[in-house]
C-alpha cells in the first residue's frame, strides 16, 4: 500500500492490473471502504463473512 497522487500524499491506495486496461487502476482505500460500507446490504454472504473475520465492525 502506498500514497498516491502526483503532487503529494492523498491517502492510502493500491494499484491493480485490470485485464483490458493499459495502465494499472488506482483504488483509494478510503473510497473503497466507504463504497463497500454503503452497499453492504447488496453484498453476498462470503465477502461479508471475510470482512467480519478481518474485524470490520459493520460487516
Amino acid at each position: 500500500m502506498g500514497r498516491c497522487g502526483p503532487a503529494g500524499p492523498e491517502g492510502a491506495c493500491r494499484k491493480f492490473a485490470v485485464k483490458g486496461e493499459a495502465e494499472p487502476v488506482i483504488v483509494k482505500l478510503g473510497v473503497w471502504v466507504s463504497n463497500t460500507k454503503s452497499r453492504r446490504d447488496k453484498l453476498i454472504a462470503d465477502p461479508l463473512a471475510a470482512l467480519a473475520k478481518l474485524g470490520v465492525g459493520w460487516a
